[in-house]
């Protein structure tokens, strides 16, 4: 019996798990690093206790300490969530050693599904179609090169204990082996403290669709339908849906099948997913088991009416499976997307920060949104930048897309860069709207998705200056005073004042802002433009000395600019790199007075559990270097000086 479950979690997994857990009569206890003593899903909890540490090796996979907090609190069970221990089947062990519930499968489970390269093993005993590829002991750099020269390239290295495309490459030719297998090994040892990889051969254009299977303790097995998760970028899922759609019922049902008969081998227990790669001519081939509850998993409980949680917390206990196979409903269609803190112009550059603005959309039926973060909170860079998950039902898969698309056009986010807009894209892309997806979507529609940035034109700045003036940010007291208020009046001129302002890394200086015929609705947040006949409503949000404008879909940062500390900024770091995210050092590959290549990689950082290579603009000398291995480094330090070369 549970009466106390500890979380070993955090963020909107952690929150999520502790809802349903208290709508079961459940004391939730989390647990926490240093960095979050203050995070929602702590003070979500009835009792959270301390980990210590800031990366996940120093608080949230110290197995002893989680161990030690759970008999502190009085807790009988676990839950891992996803990610972290979640997949570890040391810690499942250590919790039956313990005296302890694992929610989750038995350890020997884990062993055999856990590691892709068992995994995949298994499946083919079992005949189960898999993707060329090699997945064996040798774990040397000529191994792999050996198997990538017999599959063919282009490959894909992946981590065996691996998930979320952390260790994860795709690897073109033999000459990019050596440097992207290293920094494969070094992610997968990062997050998973296991840097062991396969290898297999990379299709083109497959779809990725998943099987959502649950089973009990007395060898019942059943699938939940499937999702489509084939919109990804660096191999992450940014787009989920279910049912995957357009997939005939014969298909739906052979790869369901599969995967309870996959799970039942191993003697499975809970929930997981079976991850199959699925060709244009319908073949499916199994790509992997999360032996986990999955990021997704709210699509499937919106077309099933099902609690997953609860499925997972009474099977725990030794309860049946609440339904048969033939009892599973299918009802209407659901998609879900992720919110990021990333750079969607940047590669995807994972971002950190501080939410200065966070509104969530308006719940409603058929709407939802996991997060576990509310306005003001950080997001940190030794974390997963995930944000929120945003969830659509509908009876139709198009009343999903469209009632998804309003709900991002409501939600706010503001400090920390986003994906936000790039979101909308994809649902609005008539390709998506057609459910023509693959992992190509990205790459393929990019010249839509990822558009060049519109200027801001001389109509934004003007608008800019006037909602300024009249929704003013609060001024620190140093500025407060009666020369410095911009009320317009001036004796014997026009309603007319000066600002110099800057937004997206650009200034405008305007020496008259006229603001007749303007008005700022400060109830509704609302900046009204009045030019003849025409009548313009802009959202406006104002946070500390600053002021947020919605232009173009897109909330735009307005601060005040100051061209003197402008100039002093830029002079201080004239021909040096600056770090271009919150992170850690990994790898300083260059000393001063050494000369490099344009291109050449000058250190590596790690952030978000992922790799960045930091790389030279241009050919010169290494002039000084600012950084060490292991240091953590805020965004915007600077780390590399370069000169020219003699």
């Amino acid at each position: 019996m549970i009466n106390t479950l500890l979380i070993a979690n955090r963020g909107e997994i952690a929150c999520r798990i502790m809802r349903t857990a208290r709508e079961l009569g459940m004391t939730t206890v989390a647990v926490h690093s240093d960095i979050d003593h203050q995070a929602q899903h702590v003070l979500q909890a009835d009792l959270a206790i301390g980990l210590g540490g800031a990366k996940p090796a120093d608080s949230y996979l110290l197995m002893d300490r989680i161990l030690a907090a759970a008999h502190a609190s009085g807790a009988q069970a676990i839950h891992p969530g996803y990610g972290f221990l979640s997949e570890n089947a040391d810690f499942a062990r250590a919790c039956e050693a313990h005296g302890l519930i694992f929610v989750g499968p038995p350890a020997s489970a884990i062993d055999a599904m856990g590691s892709k390269s068992a995994a995949k093993s298994l499946m083919e005993q079992a005949n189960v179609p898999l993707v060329p590829g090699y997945h064996g002991e040798a774990q040397d750099l000529q191994a792999f090169l050996d198997a990538a020269a017999a599959i063919g390239y282009p490959v894909l290295l992946k981590a065996t204990a691996g998930g979320g495309g952390k260790g994860m490459k795709i690897v073109e030719s033999a000459a990019a082996m050596a440097e992207a297998f290293a920094s494969a090994q070094r992610e997968a040892q990062s997050a998973f403290g296991d840097a062991r990889m396969l290898v297999e051969k990379y299709l083109l254009q497959p779809r990725h669709v998943e099987v959502q299977v649950f089973c009990d303790q007395q060898g019942n097995g059943i699938y939940l339908h499937e999702r489509d998760c084939s919109i990804q970028r660096r191999h992450q899922k940014v787009v989920e849906e279910a049912p995957a759609p357009g997939l005939p019922i014969e298909l739906h049902r052979a790869m369901g099948a599969a995967a309870v008969k996959a799970a039942q081998a191993i003697g499975y227990v809970g929930a997981g997913t079976v991850e199959f790669l699925l060709d244009a001519r319908g073949e499916f081939f199994f790509m992997e088991m999360n032996t986990r509850l999955q990021v997704e998993h709210p699509v499937t409980e919106a077309i099933t009416g099902q609690d997953l949680v609860a499925w997972q917390l009474r099977i725990a206990q030794g309860e049946q499976l609440p339904l048969t196979q033939q009892q599973v409903p299918l009802r209407g269609h659901a998609i879900e997307v992720r919110l990021y803190a990333e750079d969607t112009d940047n590669d995807f550059l994972p971002a950190s920060g501080t939410l200065e603005l966070y509104r969530e959309p308006a719940g409603g039926a058929g709407r939802r949104v996991d997060s576990g973060v509310v306005e003001g909170d950080v997001v940190s860079p030794f974390y997963d930048p995930m944000i929120a998950k945003l969830i659509a039902w509908g009876e139709t898969r198009e009343e999903a897309r469209l009632s998804l698309l309003n709900m991002l056009r409501e939600t706010v986010v503001a400090g920390v860069q986003t994906n936000l807009t790039f979101l909308s894209r994809i649902l609005a892309h008539p390709a998506f709207a057609q459910a023509e997806v693959d992992t190509g979507f990205i790459p393929r529609h990019a010249e839509q998705l990822l558009p060049a940035a519109e200027p801001l034109d001389d109509r934004f700045w003007d608008t800019a200056a006037k909602a300024w003036l009249l929704a003013r940010p609060v001024r620190s007291a140093a500025t407060a005073g009666p020369w410095a208020e911009l009320n317009s009046w001036r004796a014997g001129l026009p309603a007319r004042s000066r600002v110099h302002l800057r937004c997206a890394d650009l200034d405008r200086s305007f020496a008259a802002v006229d603001v007749s015929g303007c008005s700022y609705d400060p109830a509704t947040r609302t900046l009204l433009l009045t030019d003849g006949q025409q009548r313009c409503r802009y959202p406006l949000l104002v946070g500390g000395q600053v002021l947020y404008l919605q232009w173009a879909n897109t909330w735009q940062r307005i601060e005040p600019f100051d061209p003197i500390a402008e100039v002093e900024h830029s002079q201080q770091h004239a021909g040096g790199l600056q770090a271009p995210m919150n992170g850690s050092v990994v790898r300083v590959m260059v000393e001063p007075g050494q000369q490099v290549e344009a291109g050449a990689v000058l250190l590596v950082l790690e952030a978000m559990k992922m790799e960045h290579s930091i790389r030279a603009a241009e050919a010169g000398r290494v002039k000084a270097v600012f950084c060490s291995e292991g240091e953590l480094i805020a965004e915007g330090t600077l780390l590399v000086e370069m000169e020219d070369a003699p």
